[in-house]
């Protein structure tokens, strides 16, 4: 088994959805009004420690962590 005790690891949140501009229409509202929906939160990223990890081999080759990305707005109903 080959020890690791030093790894660096790149981490990033996730990017937040786009909005959507919408415009409702309805009969005897002469505006109208916004009707579009805010774009979701990107993810967050935690990172956690176990006590059952001896070495940090598994960061060796997977040292890029992202998290998702939020979803895009869609229309209010």
């Amino acid at each position: 088994m080959q020890f690791i005790d030093q790894a660096e690891i790149e981490v990033q949140a996730g990017n937040g959805g786009d909005g959507i501009v919408a415009f409702r229409r309805e009969k005897y509202v002469p505006a109208g009004g916004p009707a579009g929906g805010n774009g979701g939160q990107g993810g967050s990223v935690v990172f956690e420690a176990v006590e059952n990890l001896q070495t940090l081999l598994d960061f060796r080759y997977a040292h890029i962590f992202k998290a998702q990305d939020g979803e895009r707005g869609g229309p209010k109903i």
